[in-house]
């Protein structure tokens, strides 16, 4: 399974958290800083662990495993039924 680069994160916006009044406590670990009010995401801690996620659902796929699409923004939608219906998974 490929790698993701941190390069590929910061140019998708991954870094890009919420507004800074909506926050929990237990995400401290792994903000960065803010800015303009939206909190940034550090993605040194962020990475590793999107990797590891990565190898995980890679995994259940070339067993043949159900991988379960999600998208509960308006602007993901049509991404995810076009890429679950294009893997032949379900999606939300």
């Amino acid at each position: 399974m490929a790698k993701t680069t941190m390069r590929q994160m910061l140019e998708a916006g991954v870094h890009f958290g919420h507004q800074t009044r909506y926050w929990n406590p237990k995400m401290g670990p792994f903000i960065f800083g803010k800015r303009n009010n939206i909190h940034i995401i550090n993605l040194e801690h962020s990475l590793p662990m999107f990797n590891d996620a990565l190898n995980f659902v890679g995994k259940i796929a070339s067993k043949k495993g159900r991988i379960m699409f999600v998208g509960t923004k308006r602007a993901a939608q049509d991404a995810i039924r076009e890429d679950a219906e294009r893997a032949g998974m379900p999606y939300v």
